[in-house]
């Protein structure tokens, strides 16, 4: 009679500890500025087609030459170059190519990281940079 009363009590006691989830560590986090943000939608095409007004959602904080992207219904896509004009939550962007319409959302385009130059091609620029030097004297 002990036997079934204790073998439950075990089973009670240990059962919560299997129904834990165990805490995910994510091997690499996502960086935020490798991934496209909204940052507003396009507000106004003038007739000639050359560049849109986008309203700004929040702070414009583009650079001047950023290269943006925009996404409409259909599969419309179109990239822009934001010319650093702005007037209150509006900002100018020059349109390069695809097609857009009013509406669609306009999006940064994560940014490239320079190339870092390494010993072996520093050691080989500057050994060029004197032979040439050399050569003109």
């Amino acid at each position: 009679m002990k036997f079934p009363l204790t073998a439950a009590l075990v089973v009670c006691v240990f059962m919560p500890a299997c129904a834990e989830k165990p805490e995910m560590t994510p091997t690499e986090k996502a960086d935020p500025e490798s991934k496209p943000h909204l940052v507003g939608r396009v507000a106004s095409i003038p007739s000639n087609r050359e560049f849109v007004l986008i309203q700004a959602y929040g702070t414009w904080r583009v650079e001047t030459g950023s290269v943006l992207t925009t996404q409409g219904p259909e599969g419309r896509a179109a990239n822009l170059l934001a010319t650093g004009e702005k007037l209150g939550q509006y900002a100018a962007a020059d349109i390069r190519t695809g097609t857009l319409e009013i509406g669609d959302g306009v999006y940064t385009i994560a940014k490239i990281p320079e190339p870092k130059e390494t010993e072996t091609e520093s050691a080989a620029t500057e050994k060029s940079e004197t032979s040439t030097e050399e050569k003109t004297d």
